[in-house]
């Protein structure tokens, strides 16, 4: 497709970037340490460590892997933390000692995490000790021979490190018992690691850094190879389109998305890390009424995160009242931000959300607004520099512009391949080269790209289409409504209809209030059918970083009531 959107890009951005062949996330750690040494890096539990402590931690410890472990260049290392001290220093070791990283979720069943273990061939994992048990459970077929077991209080000043662990071991009691005779302390491989010589690993672009699992929601997660010059090609991307407006080595990021996500990755620890930036890494996002105390304790100049989070913060008592005066910029994406959720954010920040969007197998960001937009416009904004963007229907023929179609991705940031999966990689590219990213979009004539909704979670009423995103979206006006998720679910007479999963707010927002709405506001083939196709729930299922599982309410549904669901 032709490229209409260049005219509309900011002043001063390049149309392209270009990456040297030997450039790697090594040397941007390491140029960003040599700049900025004195300057915070990461803040976690009231602690900060700056460039240059990470600098060290990340050395010595990249050197307890190579000279005590033996491990050599390739070889996968599994990450289970969650946003503490410990994860930035082991992610930088693993980078810059050439080690590839494989990112887990520190809340996996012991069989989800069994299956990344054996599927990456990890040789080593570091873990927070809060999860070793899960751990301990999912080791045994696995090629993992040294567990390094961390905790909280790993990286703090005495006292308060070994104050914040006897508070979670004997207090709270947050750590359950585990068996891990290849455990080694985390502190102890630090030690040992600074007295031994940080070997030189040769790296170039083409090198492999991280094992980014996806796509666990429509089967066994696979996990898409991802370079050096993939992530870094999206850091220099980001760097173009949004760090004109932010000064190196003053801006403080709220990092409150998990950091083995490939949104905080990229566009938290690795952007600010380029740019001198300072991360303020939040542990547990969930307690909302933590999260507030930590931002008025803190003066900030950006925010990422996705709608459920800003939707949750909004209620938060407490959050209206901080103080927004440095706040440059709001990131969402994950998925869809709300115009509801986006009219109250600027309401009381004073500033627009600004939406990105992107995808796992493209390191992840294909797309963003300016950050000179006063409103939010439900766009996603313009592809970044040396991305080109193609709206194709199920043929792979490019639709008419302002038509809906399948978006797929050419660039620098995209992946390879996905792990030792020919078939499945195979399938994602078109034969000119193409991702497909299974998402629905249309461009319109400014060349702004809109998100339709995921091509999986499209509802098919009667031969028309439904996109659940317009649904959510309008819903979020409805008084009373903390969440929704519109899922289509079988139907005999109009092979799918539209269902409706709700939290309220409080116990006044009823049924019949919610298709009144309907009525209101949707053409009758987007309404639920009846009361029977409208739920409320205390929650709605969701992925690490908040994003809804409209699938998995679904096969839940299905589960419990395999029938079409009739009115009371």
């Amino acid at each position: 497709m032709k490229k209409i959107w260049l005219h509309n890009y900011p002043p001063n951005v390049p149309h392209e970037i270009m990456l040297a062949p030997h450039a790697t996330l090594k040397t941007l750690a390491e140029e960003s340490f040599a700049s900025y040494p004195e300057l915070a890096a990461f803040s976690n539990l009231g602690h900060t460590m700056t460039f240059e402590e990470v600098d060290e931690a990340s050395r010595n410890l990249g050197a307890y892997l190579l000279t005590r472990l033996h491990l050599k260049k390739g070889d996968r290392v599994a990450v289970i933390l969650p946003n503490v001290l410990v994860c930035p220093v082991s992610l930088y070791a693993l980078m810059r000692a050439g080690l590839v990283v494989v990112n887990c979720n520190p809340l996996y069943t012991p069989q989800e995490l069994s299956h990344q273990l054996k599927d990456s061939g990890a040789r080593v994992a570091i873990v927070l000790e809060n999860f070793a048990q899960v751990l301990a459970a999912a080791i045994p077929g696995s090629r993992v021979h040294t567990v390094l077991v961390a905790t909280l209080g790993d990286l703090l000043p005495w006292p308060r490190g070994r104050l914040v662990n006897f508070v979670v071991k004997h207090v709270k009691r947050l750590v359950p018992s585990y068996r891990l005779p290849q455990a080694v302390p985390f502190a102890r491989a630090l030690k040992e690691g600074a007295r031994a010589t940080f070997p030189d690993v040769p790296l170039v672009g083409s090198d492999t850094a991280l094992l980014q699992y996806t796509g666990g929601t429509t089967g066994l997660p696979k996990a898409a190879v991802l370079s050096h010059s993939n992530l870094l090609a999206n850091v220099e991307q980001c760097a173009a389109m949004l760090g004109h407006d932010l000064k190196r080595g003053t801006e403080v990021v709220i990092t409150a998305l998990p950091l083995y996500h490939i949104f905080a990755l990229t566009a938290n620890l690795l952007l600010f890390t380029y740019l001198g930036g300072e991360n303020v890494l939040i542990t547990n996002p969930r307690d909302l009424p933590g999260f507030v105390k930590t931002l008025r304790a803190k003066t900030f100049s950006v925010l990422t995160g996705v709608n459920t989070l800003f939707n949750g913060l909004l209620r938060t008592p407490g959050f209206t009242e901080l103080d927004f005066t440095h706040l440059r910029f709001t990131l969402g994406g994950g998925a869809a931000v709300q115009r509801a959720v986006a009219a109250r954010w600027k309401a009381v920040t004073g500033h627009p959300i600004i939406e990105g969007y992107g995808l796992t197998e493209s390191s992840p960001v294909v797309c963003v607004n300016r950050l000179d937009i006063d409103e939010y416009t439900g766009a996603v904004g313009y592809p970044l520099p040396s991305t080109e963007i193609a709206i194709r229907n199920d043929q792979g023929s490019e639709v008419a512009l302002g038509e809906v179609g399948e978006l797929c991705v050419l660039g620098p940031q995209v992946m390879r391949e996905y792990w030792n999966q020919p078939e499945e990689s195979a399938q994602v590219f078109t034969s000119d080269g193409f991702l497909k990213t299974g998402d629905l979009a249309r461009i319109d004539e400014a060349g702004l790209v809109y998100i339709v909704d995921r091509k999986k979670d499209m509802i098919l009423v009667s031969g028309f289409n439904v996109y659940p995103n317009e649904l959510e979206d309008e819903l979020a006006h409805l008084p009373g409504i903390r969440e929704v998720a519109a899922v289509g679910l079988p139907d005999e007479q109009s092979g799918e209809a539209v269902a409706l999963f709700i939290v309220p707010e409080n116990a006044s927002l009823t049924r019949e209030a919610v298709m009144q709405f309907c009525h209101e506001h949707f053409t009758g083939y987007k309404r639920p059918r009846d009361l029977g196709h409208i739920f409320f729930a205390k929650e709605l299922p969701k992925t690490n970083i908040g994003k809804i599982l409209r699938r998995a309410l679904r096969e839940e549904y299905l589960k419990r009531a395999p029938e079409p669901p009739k009115a009371p």
